[in-house]
């Protein structure tokens, strides 16, 4: 296993947020977390990665506890996108670039500059490494950012909803790239996600959370139109269009 959570649990000082969370995945897997707002996915997302720090269970990456490590091997084991991002006077390879701190001593050597070098090919970002963030689109924003993880060569992604403010093309293309990037170099992915259809085109495992707890998780056999209602309280029908899942609210 490249992810293991076992008995995860997180309160705010005003309420609980998460309870008895237990999943795990291999190698090449993308597991979308799924649930409405409020549900705590981004809390999930976080506490995996220490950014807050659960009041129960453990979190392993491969043989090693993440409550165990420094946060700057964490860093080298994960790769965290949160939702939101600033877009600074940066240039698109110094943004990536930013994914070798945690390997950078004294300054960026050859090696660092080599990695990045390879992620902007990857992404198909080259031509832009000169460019200043806030001159790109938001797809191709989310694209450097993804990159940056990258930059890390962690063994895990964690993603926070990184369509959601994406157009149709855009939604499909950075999504394309994730699935595309777990399979090729073998990482893990946790990615939260508020559209199910992209979730279910693209998504290995899932997981359902509601009230903080999971109410349903594994393959394409939990996303069924019961399941979905219980979670986001409205009914749904699933219908099959060109050997494509679609989930159409009713």
């Amino acid at each position: 296993m490249i992810l293991s959570v076992n008995g995860l649990a997180f309160d705010y000082p005003s309420r609980p947020v998460l309870r008895e969370i237990n999943f795990s995945i291999c190698k090449g897997t993308f597991l979308a977390v799924l649930g409405i707002n409020g549900a705590g996915k981004s809390t999930l997302l976080k506490c995996m990665n220490r950014v807050l720090e659960p009041c129960a269970g453990t979190v392993f990456i491969g043989n090693d506890e993440t409550a165990k490590l420094s946060r700057r091997e964490i860093a080298q084991k994960i790769g965290y996108v949160p939702q939101h991002q600033d877009s600074g006077s940066i240039t698109v390879f110094d943004a990536v670039l930013l994914g070798r701190k945690p390997y950078i001593q004294w300054g960026a050597s050859q090696t660092d500059l080599e990695i990045v070098q390879k992620v902007l090919e990857m992404l198909e970002l080259e031509d832009y490494s000169l460019r200043y963030l806030h001159e790109l689109s938001g797809g191709e924003q989310q694209k450097v950012i993804i990159a940056r993880a990258l930059a890390q060569e962690p063994n895990l992604l964690l993603l926070d909803e990184p369509t959601s403010s994406l157009d149709l093309k855009n939604q499909m293309e950075v999504v394309r790239i994730i699935k595309k990037i777990i399979k090729n170099r073998e990482l893990g992915a946790v990615v939260s996600m508020h559209d199910l259809n992209l979730a279910i085109r693209f998504a290995d495992k899932f997981l359902l959370l509601k009230n903080g707890e999971i109410f349903a998780a594994g393959g394409m056999e939990v996303m069924t139109p019961q399941n979905i209602e219980s979670v986001y309280s409205t009914p749904v029908i699933i219908k099959d269009i060109e050997g494509i899942p679609v989930v159409v609210p009713v």
